[in-house]
């Protein structure tokens, strides 16, 4: 049988007391979810789509592209929305936008995404490098006089204060020098806040160096995929929340489908190792990241979920969270007993619920034997249901494996005394309980109310 550490009661206890007096809330009403509080003080969104360009040629589909991201990006509560199409998206308002109105507005905790869609070319730097652009309104199609170079790009990154910056372009926009992303990284942790906090630009491109960007009236393939993706379907994993990197690999895999292998969006983490949330699920499920799926796997993966449902209690956070931990850490590892423990004395003592507590502390006495708190947790379980024959035996099993447990006596003391009209019973518990370390002024009372006079307490 698998090594499992043997949970103190007293520990465990004092803990699930503690969460009592400090008055967490306990309503699944109020538990958190949604959009955790302070992710994102605001969300900006700038969506351009140009399709009757001035003296380019037209790009068909570009309007109705940037009015379905439009309304995709509403759909998702950001809070201001610039759509620019056609004459609007002039080289001059373009960079006014850039250069100057977002910089100015948008704070520390705010998340940017910019949308593109219209024509991109691409001319050499000094190095004689591949140097991307998008083309304006007003902008010629093989003339970068007038265009959004990615250096201009790059440039409102670096002086955007906003922690995540998102870059859609429904074209194929080359030349970014940029390192290998990093992978986001989120196994141990106790709570995401850390993990959103990290600094992240992302870009999205619809397609390949040297691919051509497929031209339709109505949404293009990859904006359509991308508006599915914002809708849920990339939520991979399926924990509730949508990252840019998932909707990267949904959209890839949706458009190269859909194009029969002509495109291939490319993905890009321009600056820092975060990923940018585009769908806010419940907090407590962000870290779970990629569900394992070999067996090894399963088993680290329910005693990460396992730990941090213990933490959440020691630090006396969410009994709701930690509640969902754990039921997720036996649906990984369902011989899992230590889970099954804690969870029975979470729903004894902080969310009630008897049944389900008896049903984790029987499944406890099945998977894990040998610790005795599987027992104990039975034994209070069937006390508090009122089958006190039984919970006598499950105390007297806990210390058959733990002959030197102190908390049991007290509660052998308590049950021979108040429920089983065991009066010596109760007293040679209590001894026991004292004798051992215990200093509850019951057990002290009971002891010496049943000493002769002028004996001397046991040393």
């Amino acid at each position: 049988m698998r090594s499992q550490r043997s949970l103190s009661f007293p520990r465990m206890i004092t803990c699930l007391a503690a969460l009592c007096v400090a008055g967490i809330s306990t309503d699944p009403s109020l538990a958190q979810v949604g959009k955790p509080e302070g992710l994102y003080y605001k969300s900006w969104a700038v969506v351009v789509g140009v399709e009757n360009y001035l003296v380019a040629p037209k790009v068909p589909g570009a309007l109705d592209s940037s009015h379905a991201m439009a309304t995709a990006l509403r759909g998702l509560g950001f809070d201001e929305v610039i759509e620019l199409q056609d004459k609007d998206a002039s080289s001059r308002r373009l960079l006014q936008i850039l250069n100057d109105y977002l910089p100015r507005k948008v704070g520390r905790q705010d998340r940017v995404v910019f949308f593109f869609a219209g024509h991109a070319g691409v001319t050499q730097d000094s190095q004689s490098k591949d140097l991307g652009y998008v083309v304006p309104w007003d902008a010629q199609l093989n003339n970068p006089a007038k265009a959004i170079t990615l250096d201009q790009l790059k440039e409102f990154s670096r002086r955007s204060a906003s922690k995540h910056i998102l870059m859609l372009f429904d074209a194929n926009l080359r030349g970014w020098d940029v390192t290998a992303p990093q992978p986001l990284s989120l196994e141990g942790r106790l709570s995401p806040e850390d993990d959103t906090e990290k600094r992240s630009v992302q870009v999205l491109t619809a397609a390949e160096k040297e691919e051509a960007v497929g031209r339709i009236p109505g949404q293009s393939p990859f904006v359509t995929a991308l508006v599915a993706g914002l809708k849920g379907a990339a939520d991979l994993n399926k924990n509730g929340w949508v990252m840019a990197s998932e909707l990267a690999a949904q959209v890839k895999q949706d458009v190269e489908r859909e194009t029969k292998g002509a495109q291939h969006p490319q993905f890009i983490q321009l600056e820092g190792d975060g990923d940018v949330i585009l769908i806010e699920g419940r907090k407590e499920m962000f870290s779970l990241g990629k569900e394992p799926s070999t067996e090894a796997d399963r088993m680290k993966e329910a005693r990460v979920q396992y730990e941090q449902a213990f933490a959440l209690l020691q630090q006396q956070k969410s009994a709701e969270e930690a509640l969902e931990r754990l039921n997720r850490a036996i649906t990984y590892d369902p011989s899992f007993g230590d889970a099954y423990v804690l969870k029975s004395y979470l729903r004894l003592e902080v969310l009630p619920n008897l049944e389900e507590s008896l049903a984790a502390a029987q499944a406890a006495v099945q998977h894990a034997p040998q610790n005795p708190d599987s027992h104990y947790s039975l034994a209070l379980a069937l006390e508090k249901k009122g089958q006190h024959q039984e919970a006598e035996r499950a105390l007297l099993q806990t210390l058959a494996v733990n002959p030197a447990y102190t908390d049991v006596y007290f509660s052998l003391g308590t049950l021979y005394a108040d429920h089983l009209n065991e009066p010596q019973k109760s007293i040679d518990a209590f001894r026991r309980y004292l004798e051992l370390g215990g200093q509850s002024e019951r057990a002290t009372r009971a002891v010496q109310g049943d000493r002769a006079p002028g004996e001397k307490p046991t040393p």
